[in-house]
């Protein structure tokens, strides 16, 4: 090997060793709104700024909104790059995380010389944005990360030449109980707004005796008045097919409110008989939310489902531990990419 390639390859080590590669998350413009996928790659980033390494939040275009105003100010102080017109320094040492939903991006990404790893946080959209017969290997996409073990067994069983590690979300200390009695309200959290339009104009057409009750639809708010605005409701409603891992539901349990959900195509690892009323046709809404008001009134709620909300969102409120998940994973990414590293120039001298 020659000595200025050597040079530039024992550079790399160090700065790997160093923590200070650069980790680069490729991240979804929300325009504003509050999105748990996007939310979920800032809390990431943050964690591993904290922990001394070098993440990079990566956006396409100069206009992107951030998340100051849904997530909180201290967020935006990870650093932040562009794509649009810039030359984006990429070194051999760096990190390129993909969201699953960016998959018509590989092609373009297929040479750099980094490490590239796909966040597949909804395994419904693994293969949405390739072409037929296309793998994330092809783009030299060996690493998955997603948020569930049974995400990871399925995106391996289609991808079978990438391999997943599972970091588990944690939902944050902004959900909590509400000290006074909840009100007669019911939160509704629906991946197509047609579904909350629904069970809502059903719902009253049924049951006109309970027009008193309302609903709120608790998307486009920011986390903190999502979390007071989900404390008030007696119950919640969750609509989403597709989901791969489920916050809201585990947010509401959290917050002390029973949820009343339509079980997702891939289920939910955390979803039992007992903590929660799971349905699998969403006709039945109106019926299972009269019926639960009606127990609510009578005050006939089985005390064991709040136990088995607590039991099942406690699971998902260790903020250490979710901290400790993300720098662990990644110091044993920047290690192995160290010592590749150090092999390769074994090999070479030999």
């Amino acid at each position: 090997m020659e000595n200025t390639l050597k040079e530039k390859v024992l550079k790399s080590i160090e700065v790997l060793k160093d923590k200070q590669a650069r980790i680069y998350f490729l991240t979804q413009d929300t325009k504003g709104n509050a999105k748990a996928s996007v939310r979920f790659i800032y809390q990431v980033a943050k964690t591993l700024k904290d922990a001394g390494f070098n993440p990079i939040i990566l956006h396409e275009k100069n206009d992107y909104a951030g998340v100051a105003k849904w997530l909180g100010e201290e967020y935006m102080n990870i650093p932040h790059r562009v794509i649009e017109g810039q030359n984006l320094e990429i070194s051999p040492e760096d990190f390129l995380i993909i969201p699953e939903i960016f998959g018509f991006m590989m092609e373009q990404v297929k040479q750099l010389p980094c490490a590239k790893v796909v966040l597949a946080q909804s395994y419904a959209y693994i293969v949405e944005t390739l072409q037929p017969g296309q793998n994330w290997a092809q783009y030299g996409f060996f690493k998955c990360l997603t948020t569930t073990n049974n995400q990871k067994d399925y995106i391996e069983r289609v991808m079978r030449q990438s391999t997943c590690d599972v970091i588990k979300p944690y939902i944050s200390e902004n959900f909590h109980p509400k000290s006074q009695p909840p009100m007669p309200i019911v939160g509704v959290h629906t991946k197509e707004q047609s579904d909350a339009i629904n069970i809502i104009k059903t719902f009253y057409l049924k049951f006109p005796q309970y027009r008193w009750f309302t609903f709120r639809d608790l998307r486009g708010l920011t986390e903190v008045e999502f979390s007071n605005s989900l404390r008030d409701c007696f119950v919640s409603v969750w609509i989403d097919d597709e989901s791969g891992f489920g916050t809201f539901p585990l947010e509401s349990m959290k917050s002390n409110v029973p949820v009343i959900g339509k079980v997702p195509n891939l289920p939910a690892e955390w979803m039992t008989e007992e903590n929660g009323i799971w349905i699998t046709d969403k006709t039945l809404f109106a019926d299972v939310i009269a019926d639960f008001i009606q127990n609510w009134l009578e005050d006939n709620i089985k005390p064991e489902m709040y136990e088995e909300m607590k039991k099942t969102s406690d699971k998902y409120s260790n903020k250490q531990e979710f901290e400790s998940s993300v720098t662990t994973l990644f110091s044993k990414f920047l290690i192995n990419r160290a010592d590749s590293f150090e092999e390769q120039i074994i090999k070479t001298e030999e």
